[in-house]
């Protein structure tokens, strides 16, 4: 995998960081704070919790910026792994406090593409059918255009992140991305809907 100009540069800031460059740790933050803070509010689905989460996260990276090693990642997926790890980490704890999340959650602010939690029987199985469907035409797909199409759409990334990270040319990128969301249109099409 071919690092890019800006994946060199982030690797570098991360690496400075590592010896206490507050200067550094800022360009970081600056580079990366929107992306990973869009991530973590698609897997919470609330801003209050994402933010506290990347600031979370990002204290994390300040203490432990000497561990990542660029032969072993891109930069920006191992930044993506510690808010995505921290995400994982909100949703297992609000999972096993159950019920009782609903009522402590109510006055958090919820973006407006996250479903409705009071969502009726007939939406939730809707929802829970669309999920299904999907997942099944994914599994469908070509390898290349699948993990395209899961890096775009369930990481954030950029169409050249995803060149970078598959260490492939932006142009089929976007050919297995256009192709990929093609398929899923066809497959999609072809199931009866409820």
């Amino acid at each position: 995998m071919t690092p890019t100009p800006a994946s060199e540069h982030l690797a570098e800031q991360l690496k400075r960081t590592a010896t206490g460059d507050r200067a550094a740790f800022r360009r970081v933050y600056d580079l990366t704070s929107a992306h990973l803070l869009g991530l973590a509010m698609r897997m919470l689905g609330r801003r209050q919790v994402a933010e506290d989460v990347l600031q979370d996260a990002f204290v994390s990276i300040w203490k432990n910026a000497a561990s990542f090693d660029p032969k072993l990642a891109q930069p920006m997926t191992w930044l993506i792994t510690i808010v995505r790890n921290r995400c994982l980490d909100i949703l297992r704890s609000e999972g096993r406090r159950g019920e009782n999340s609903l009522e402590a959650d109510a006055d958090d602010e919820v973006t407006q593409d996250v479903p409705d939690t009071a969502a009726g029987p007939l939406q939730l199985l809707t929802q829970a059918t669309n999920s299904m469907r999907i997942r099944g035409c994914m599994e469908v797909l070509d390898a290349r255009h699948r993990q395209s199409l899961a890096l775009a759409y369930y990481q954030g990334l950029s169409h050249s992140e995803i060149a970078a990270h598959m260490a492939s040319p932006l142009g089929s990128v976007k050919s297995w991305i256009r192709k990929g969301l093609l398929q899923l249109k066809e497959c999609l099409g072809g199931q009866s809907a409820i």
